[in-house]
This record gives structure tokens, C-alpha cells and sequence, in this order.
């Protein structure tokens, strides 16, 4: 079995580590910011007025992303919920308003593809993985972006060989839903009190508590703005932060 560090906190007997990917393994802040920034001038070509409350539901003020914001943390369907919300407001009924939000959604999507190439993996990321993997832990990436997204970002970083599970929110529930990391043990062949989630948002540190995961490590260097990762056991400001020893 296995011991990770991170700072004064143990975490014995782990058998798989669990990451989040935007934020976290992936530098998405300014990708996802002028995706956001295309979706709320589409839709407001449509129905003109909501571009700004948009903006700010998505999480975008000026050039910056709210980190903890919807863009940020939210799956696709959350954010067209929230959009056809703010069109649903201007008096179009609900069948309208989510029709309009789909199709900004789609229109939005061409400009910013391929996604894995446009969201940098951090630097240091590829050795902590090579790290675990060498110590025969198993590996996963679960994630509020799409399975397709998560899929194109291993194959493009070349992290095939160790990541055994790539797993996206393409249907409900969302994280922190348990049920998330519940499937994902399941898939690693692991039970969820010998899994580490690593994270940057606290719906991470939420879903690893709730699930009886063995704890979350949260990540600070995902954003430009500080997060509330108070809850989590241990904080790392560099992925050297995480240490392996043999328990």
C-alpha cells in the first residue's frame, strides 16, 4: 500500500488518486473565459440585453474568471440551464429559452476546437503522474467537462499509458454528487476509502468527503485568484507538494 504527502498530512493506504482536470491538471482559465465571452455574444445577438448578466453568472467579469463561477465548475448542461434562465427572464417560455442557449452553445463550440491543445497541462503535472504510476497506484481523471474533452486531453499529453480511467459529466449528476466517484472506484476496481482526490474546486473536496473517499488534496495554482479550499486536508501550491513514500 501507499502513503502521499502533502505538507504535515498523511494519507495511508491509497490505492488510486483520482484528479480533476481543469484547474487542476489542465491551464483552462483563459479558454474557458472567451468560450463563455462567445456563448454570451450569441446569445445576446438573439435576445439582446442579457450578454452582461450572462457574463456574470458565467463567472466573467472583465478579463477575469471567477473561479469558483459556473464557467469554472459547472458541467455544459448547468450552464445552458443557468443561460436559458437569464432568456427565460425576458418572457420566452422555457422550450424557447433552452432552444435559444443550445443553439449559442453549438454556434459557440467550432471557434474553440480542439479544446486540449488551447488548455495547456501544467508544468510538473506529466511527473507527478509518471510518479504515482511507478508506484503502481491506479490512476483516474474525473471531471465536469465532457468524456470526449477528457479523452482528447490524455491522448494529446500522452498520459494513455497512465491514466486507467478518463471520465467526464456528459449526463446528471454533477459533482459533488458521491455517485461520480462511487462509478469511478468501480471502473478502477477500488474501493472509494483507498481513493485521494486531487482538486481545485470545492465541489472536489465535497465529492471526496461525501463518497468516503480516503481525502482531497486542493490545488492553488490553477487560478489566478484565490480559492476557499478550507475544507480540504491538505493543500498543495506545487504538484512537488504531493510526495509518495511506501507504507
Amino acid at each position: 500500500m501507499i502513503t502521499i504527502r502533502c505538507g504535515e498530512h498523511s494519507f495511508p493506504n491509497i490505492r488510486a488518486v483520482v484528479f480533476d482536470k481543469d484547474g487542476t491538471l489542465a491551464d483552462s482559465g483563459v479558454f474557458l473565459r472567451q468560450l463563455g465571452q462567445r456563448r454570451a455574444r450569441l446569445i445576446d445577438a438573439k435576445v439582446p440585453g442579457v450578454d452582461q448578466p450572462l457574463l456574470l453568472a458565467f463567472g466573467i467579469e472583465g478579463n477575469g474568471l471567477n473561479p469558483a463561477g459556473l464557467m469554472a465548475t459547472g458541467t455544459r448542461q448547468e450552464n445552458e440551464i443557468a443561460a436559458a434562465a437569464y432568456i427565460a427572464e425576458t418572457g420566452r417560455s422555457w422550450t424557447e429559452s433552452m432552444a435559444i442557449a443550445q443553439s449559442a452553445f453549438a454556434e459557440a463550440e467550432p471557434s474553440n476546437q480542439p479544446k486540449a491543445p488551447q488548455t495547456p497541462i501544467f508544468k510538473g503535472a506529466s511527473d507527478l503522474i509518471q510518479t504515482l504510476k511507478t508506484n503502481s497506484l491506479k490512476l483516474g481523471i474525473l471531471s465536469s467537462d465532457t468524456t470526449a474533452h477528457v479523452a482528447e486531453f490524455v491522448q494529446y499529453y500522452e498520459l494513455g499509458s497512465a491514466i486507467d480511467v478518463a471520465m467526464g459529466t456528459d449526463l446528471p449528476p454533477a459533482k459533488p454528487d458521491p455517485t461520480l466517484l462511487h462509478h469511478i472506484s468501480q471502473k478502477l476496481d477500488v474501493s472509494p476509502d483507498s481513493i485521494l482526490v486531487v482538486g481545485d474546486s470545492t465541489v472536489d473536496v465535497q465529492m471526496a468527503h461525501q463518497a468516503g473517499a480516503a481525502g482531497c488534496i486542493g490545488v492553488t495554482w490553477g487560478w489566478s485568484s484565490p480559492l476557499d479550499l478550507a475544507d480540504a486536508e491538505a493543500i498543495a501550491h506545487q504538484f512537488s507538494d504531493i510526495q509518495v513514500a511506501h507504507s
